[in-house]
């Protein structure tokens, strides 16, 4: 089933993992469309503040909720959308232990026990490339409710829009 812009509004969404550049610009999305939108961070993995409180701000116009939390268990409670993204982000891969940030993250795995938390037609997303096995399982990844490569195949087509806009 698709996600249709009257829908948007009743739309829950959780993102999990760290409250990087993509969560961010969730927190902004989400305001502007008036989406309800959970941030799910282990604690020191926030999304930045000054973004957070503009998001807020924002969604106090549209009707957004946008909250922070820290328990991935009770965050996917009746999602629509499920989207995660690496642990660590691409430029930050040498600067950080990856084994303690796996450990840290592991609670926050998109896997199918997390998934069956979220209700039964729940979408799967992931902005790519993915660490299959740490962020998201190869079941989830492949399952019926992912939505992950329509993602990817849809952004490419938007990226070609843009570059035509921008070459006129």
């Amino acid at each position: 089933m698709p996600i249709t812009n009257h829908q948007l509004p009743k739309l829950k969404v959780v993102f999990l993992g760290e409250g990087n550049n993509v969560a961010n610009s969730w927190i902004l999305g989400a305001g502007i469309l008036g989406l309800n939108l959970t941030i799910c961070a282990p604690q020191g993995y926030e999304p930045d503040k000054k973004i957070y409180q503009e998001g807020k701000k924002i969604a106090q116009k549209t009707g957004a909720k946008i909250t922070v939390s820290d328990n991935p268990q009770e965050a996917v409670k009746n999602a629509d959308i499920l989207y995660t993204d690496v642990w660590v982000s691409m430029s930050d891969e040498k600067k950080v232990d990856l084994e303690e940030r796996r450990k840290i993250f592991q609670p926050y795995q998109l896997n199918t026990q997390l998934l069956n938390k979220a209700k039964p037609n729940c979408k799967v997303m992931h902005c790519l490339p993915a660490h299959r096995g740490e962020e998201i399982t190869d079941e989830v990844m492949d399952g019926p409710n992912s939505i992950v490569f329509d993602q990817a195949e849809n952004r490419l087509h938007l990226q070609k829009a843009l570059l035509v806009q921008l070459l006129e």
